[in-house]
């Protein structure tokens, strides 16, 4: 059965159900799946209800209703389907809509899933999208929450722009008006919200000298190209709203810096999404910042907040997940500086921290992400925290960059096989993964992980 054979049958099961229950993954990608599924499936006239899970395991399984709803898991489910038939689940019960690698399971769950049809780029908001665009044409407007899920799952990070199927929905957000796609932009986070000097001096993809990591050497840099980087009234610019000629006299001037220190160009420029439906400088305008702030609700607990956003709130809700985006950055600050003044231990091919439970496991992978950039980014890093609510186990979080993945390095399966050998678990992407392990075997899943990366890398 291809890939849309899948959609078909899944929008088909959907309109036959006379409920429906999802399940759905806490992420910007879990939380934009679970908008779009319950908003076609409502508009199909069918009653819904939707849970969040942090996790999709034994301890999690109660959030599944034990009643006769069809139960549609989105942003997981593939990879956990022997939980399902252990909690006695039916084939006619189940609609798994995911992009993890899935598991081999004696229950025939139905299943839309882009992996097995070489959609590797395509996550579940993505998937969820197609489910939505066969019930009803019309769900085209929910294109632009699929980007978002798409871009927050790091779909487009390595290929610098969304690929396959994903460029599709971007296609169908641009007719209907709402997406404006912007095909060679500057590669860098935060060209809508952040002042420019700051946006460049965040970027480590590509690595600038001089500017990387280094506010004021980004703020002469720009003195030099001769960009104003206040309005009139003092207020400092952003990336999107310079004119053409400026951002082409700051893109040359990299370029020419990249190329005198030795470095490549083939990462300073991606594709940009833009909604044109939100206002100027707000974190909803760009796909990645978008998503951050759906991160931002869904690892502080509040995935229902970023949903109602999804679904067009833009009123006390929408305040309430701007208060969350704020705090969220707050902490993660907080934690990046940890990081910094504790120090990593370094392997030969790793660098890792315990944070202990200083920080909550929702955040210590992103923290990881920005500190990777100021320690030694040619080796990944892993960090540790423990779990109060379960301290006998661990929760690992570990990050990369382009140019270890390019190289070889996978931390999905790295973490998939080191926490297996110790009774945890794993998964996640090349560039980020997570894991659990028992809190025993915690120095000697370090050293293996170690060894494991060596073994990619050789």
């Amino acid at each position: 059965m291809g890939f849309s054979e899948e959609v078909r049958g899944a929008a088909e099961t959907i309109r036959c159900a006379e409920s429906v229950s999802v399940i759905s993954h806490i992420d910007a990608d879990g939380i934009s799946s679970e908008a779009i599924i319950r908003t076609a499936i409502t508009r199909a006239g069918v009653p819904v209800t939707s849970h969040f899970v942090r996790q999709l395991e034994p301890l999690t399984m109660k959030a599944v209703p034990e009643d006769d709803s069809l139960k549609v898991f989105v942003d997981l489910g593939a990879g956990q389907q022997n939980l399902l038939e252990e909690r006695g689940l039916k084939p006619e019960e189940v609609l798994i809509l995911d992009h993890h690698v899935a598991q081999p399971c004696d229950v025939p769950y139905q299943q839309v899933n882009g992996v097995p049809h070489g959609f590797t780029r395509l996550s579940a908001a993505g998937v969820a999208y197609f489910v939505a665009r066969e019930l009803d044409p019309a769900n085209v407007d929910l294109a632009k929450v699929a980007i978002v899920g798409n871009v927050g799952d790091m779909m487009a990070r390595e290929t610098l722009g969304l690929v396959g199927p994903a460029a599709e929905i971007v296609q169908d957000g641009v007719a209907h008006g709402s997406v404006r796609l912007v095909k060679k932009d500057l590669n860098c986070y935060g060209t809508s919200t952040r002042p420019v000097h700051v946006c460049l001096s965040y970027n480590d993809d590509p690595r600038i000298p001089g500017i990387t990591n280094d506010v004021r050497g980004a703020e002469r840099f720009l003195q030099r190209v001769g960009v104003p980087q206040k309005t009139r009234d003092g207020r400092h610019r952003v990336w999107e709203e310079l004119e053409q000629d400026e951002k082409k006299a700051i893109t040359s001037a990299l370029v020419q810096q990249l190329l005198a220190n030795g470095e490549g160009v083939d990462r300073l420029f991606a594709e940009t999404y833009l909604f044109v439906d939100e206002c100027e400088r707000s974190p909803l305008r760009n796909a990645s910042e978008f998503a951050t702030l759906l991160n931002a609700c869904g690892r502080w607990a509040k995935p229902r907040i970023g949903s109602s956003v999804c679904c067009g709130d833009r009123g006390r809700v929408y305040r309430e997940a701007e208060y969350m985006l704020n705090n969220h950055r707050t902490i993660i600050r907080e934690l990046l500086q940890f990081i910094l003044e504790t120090g990593v231990t370094e392997l030969s091919h790793l660098q890792y921290l315990h944070v202990g439970d200083r920080y909550p496991d929702t955040i210590i992978g992103i923290g990881a992400g920005m500190a990777l950039g100021k320690l030694n980014w040619r080796k990944p890093i892993l960090i540790m925290c423990t779990l109060p609510e379960d301290p006998s186990l661990t929760k690992v979080s570990m990050r990369t960059n382009e140019w270890s993945v390019r190289r070889g390095v996978d931390l999905q399966a790295v973490l998939t096989i080191a926490s297996g050998e110790y009774g945890g678990g794993g998964g996640g992407h090349p560039i980020a993964a997570g894991a659990f392990i028992p809190r025993e075997v915690e120095e000697v899943f370090v050293s293996r992980v170690n060894e494991l990366l060596r073994d990619q890398l050789s």
